[in-house]
């Protein structure tokens, strides 16, 4: 293979995996859907090669599970497997947390502050789940290049969907708990004070896992 021919194979391939990823974090695939990639060929122009090494960028971050001879669905959980990345999530994130802080600067502090603003004065689910999890991405930018980082990412991948579900769930009786989290964690990071931090994101993350708990259904 030429260079030139090449280049625009892993060009594409970042351009129909940057689509898929969009589509998949704003919930236009469920989980345990199947991706064809004869159909994600067609509808980007491209042939098999770049969609195949697209779908692999995927698993890797774990939005999609390959399965030798068979293809690609978009990851989905069992409730058991969901409660244990929860549970891991729970100890990891607080201390992903602490590793970040101190390297935030203050422009980044004043965007975390933005998008809780833009989460309270009303945000759709669809924007709220954008908004909320640029909210906690940008709160561990400081540790990006960490192990940990790429574990969280991960793991921020395969629940998406039920955390969008949870969102739907806590949206019938208002988001105030989640707003004034938020809110916390922001003034705990505007005061450097970790062991605060840690305490209200510990909560934060295990209400959800308490709540999802309590509807299997969402697992079938």
């Amino acid at each position: 293979m030429s260079y030139d021919a090449g280049h625009r194979e892993n060009v594409a391939s970042h351009r129909i995996a940057d689509s898929l990823r969009t589509a998949i974090l704003a919930g236009r695939y469920l989980p345990g859907s199947r991706i064809r990639q004869e159909d994600v060929a067609a509808r980007s122009g491209a042939s098999r090669i770049p969609v195949r090494e697209a779908l692999r960028m995927l698993d890797s971050e774990g939005l999609v599970t390959l399965v030798a001879n068979s293809g690609a669905w978009v990851t989905k959980l069992t409730l058991s497997e969901c409660v244990e990345t929860y549970l891991i999530r729970e100890r990891l994130e607080p201390l992903l947390l602490r590793t970040s802080m101190p390297r935030l600067d203050a422009a980044a502090v004043d965007r975390l502050g933005g998008l809780a603003d833009e989460m309270e004065a009303g945000a759709e689910l669809d924007a709220f789940m954008r908004i909320d999890r640029e909210f906690h991405l940008s709160s561990y930018a400081g540790a990006e290049s960490s192990e940990m980082w790429q574990i969280i990412h991960r793991m921020w991948n395969t629940t998406q969907h039920y955390r969008r579900e949870f969102t739907r769930l806590a949206a019938q009786d208002g988001l105030s708990l989640t707003h004034m989290e938020h809110r916390l964690l922001l003034d705990c990071i505007r005061r450097q004070d970790p062991d605060d931090a840690e305490r209200v994101l510990v909560t934060h993350i295990r209400r959800t896992r308490l709540e999802l708990e309590q509807h299997p259904e969402l697992f079938a």
